[in-house]
């Protein structure tokens, strides 16, 4: 039985900051994209490689501004990707963190 998926499918925690009633799939689909790689867990990875099929996640990923370390490798990983190649890495190299170095 395949139903369609929705919103409500994803962990809530996920969009304390969204208004779920007007929440579109694909305008919104970068928002969606990144909260999942960073904060969800498996069955919501599962439900966004349904949604968009991984050559979408792919293109999205490498265009967001901002991923933390672990989702980096993990993408760099899964999509046989150099990490140099994510937007999001030319991004941290141009404002270093002095804290973090």
């Amino acid at each position: 039985m395949n139903k369609e998926i929705t919103i409500n499918d994803f962990s809530q925690y996920l969009f304390w900051d969204v208004d779920l009633n007007g929440f579109d799939f694909e305008k919104h689909k970068s928002h969606l994209i990144q909260k999942v790689l960073e904060y969800g867990f498996m069955k919501d990875w599962r439900l966004l490689k349904e949604l968009y099929g991984l050559e979408t996640i792919k293109e999205v990923s490498l265009n967001l501004r901002s991923l933390d370390a672990v989702t980096l490798s993990y993408l760099s990983t899964i999509f046989k990707i150099d990490k140099t190649e994510f937007r999001c890495y030319k991004h941290r190299q141009l404002f270093p963190n002095l804290w973090n170095s």
